[in-house]
């Protein structure tokens, strides 16, 4: 991808929070690149610090709680992680917007929806609240809201859990960003709503020409939608390929082990396949390979050395051992 194709390219990040127990890396190490028009899938088990990136990247990572160490997180040309609050509030919502994954939780509860995403219209927009409430009708209209003018004088509490998410949507499509961060967008929703969700996200998309960048623990949820996937673990990225390859070619161990546990009507079988054991302590990490105690493949070398990023093909990599140049028979 050209420099003047990317639109956010995350480097060598950090993000260490203070804990009573020491001081965790959430997020220790983790590169990755999003292109103009792209829709780029993060997958991870709980834990594994995919929100922490998006917390990130919007500048919300707590000073009193976290910081971010070290790394750069260059958007259009910009690094976000050298940037003040009030330089970062300019980019962030405007620029830069985010979907969280519990909308009862982010909208106000004492306020209408209408009001709410009025307030967003006139913070970045800088318009009187005429236009606002006109935008703000047009904006449930595009994200599929029945009676939009009903609607709008609604209370978070009235709503369905579909029909939040989908207020959320408008809220943060509403400053036309470059940038969407879709932050587990279809948690606690049925998997009809679910898919409704993830098609309006991508219909937006394309006719907005933004960005997204979608976080999910949930391999099949960005099997359509992403164009490449970066799969995390223990902070860090083990691997990341073209969506297609992915799903047809997955190289590291805990990739095949997700793709694994996703329901399949062609196969027949009583238990879906889990990964045996539990995600990795972020602050005392296992020495070697992160995911070795959980891998059945794990040799010697895996246990005593970590593996960097080794390129299986084009736009595809792995960090694994299996994935070296001569992989298990390099082993000595």
């Amino acid at each position: 991808m050209s420099e003047n194709a990317r639109l956010l390219e995350v480097k060598d990040l950090i993000t260490i929070f203070d804990t009573d127990e020491g001081h965790l890396p959430a997020v220790d190490g983790i590169s990755f690149s999003l292109g103009r028009g792209e829709t780029l899938g993060m997958v991870g088990e709980s834990g594994c610090g995919k929100s922490v990136t998006a917390l990130s990247i919007m500048g919300l990572i707590s000073p009193q709680q976290g910081r971010i160490a070290e790394g750069e997180i260059l958007f259009e040309g910009r690094d976000l992680a050298r940037l003040n609050q009030g330089q970062m509030r300019k980019i962030r919502g405007n620029r830069i917007s985010m979907i969280f994954q519990e909308p009862m939780t982010s909208l106000n509860p004492v306020f209408t929806i209408g009001d709410q995403i009025m307030e967003a219209i006139v913070l970045h927009r800088r318009v009187d609240r005429e236009q606002a409430r006109s935008e703000t009708r047009e904006l449930l209209e595009l994200v599929g809201i029945p009676v939009p003018e009903v609607r709008m004088k609604e209370y978070p509490f009235q709503l369905s859990g579909g029909i939040r998410q989908r207020v959320m949507i408008a809220m943060a499509i509403s400053t036309q960003p470059s940038l969407l961060i879709a932050d587990e967008p279809t948690t606690a929703l049925d998997v009809t709503i679910q898919a409704q969700i993830l098609d309006l996200l991508s219909r937006l998309k394309h006719r907005l020409d933004m960005s997204m960048l979608l976080i999910t623990h949930n391999l099949g949820v960005v099997a359509e939608v992403a164009s490449r996937i970066v799969v995390v673990y223990a902070g860090r990225v083990l691997e990341e390929a073209p969506a297609e390859r992915l799903f047809t070619d997955a190289r590291h161990p805990y990739t095949v082990g997700l793709l694994g546990s996703i329901p399949r009507l062609d196969l027949r079988r009583r238990r879906l396949y889990t990964i045996p054991g539990a995600t990795a302590s972020l602050l005392d990490p296992p020495r070697g390979c992160r995911f070795h105690p959980r891998c059945g493949q794990a040799m010697p070398r895996c246990r005593l050395e970590e593996p960097g990023l080794f390129s299986v093909g084009p736009g595809h990599m792995a960090r694994c051992w299996l994935s070296a140049p001569g992989g298990r028979g390099s082993e000595s």
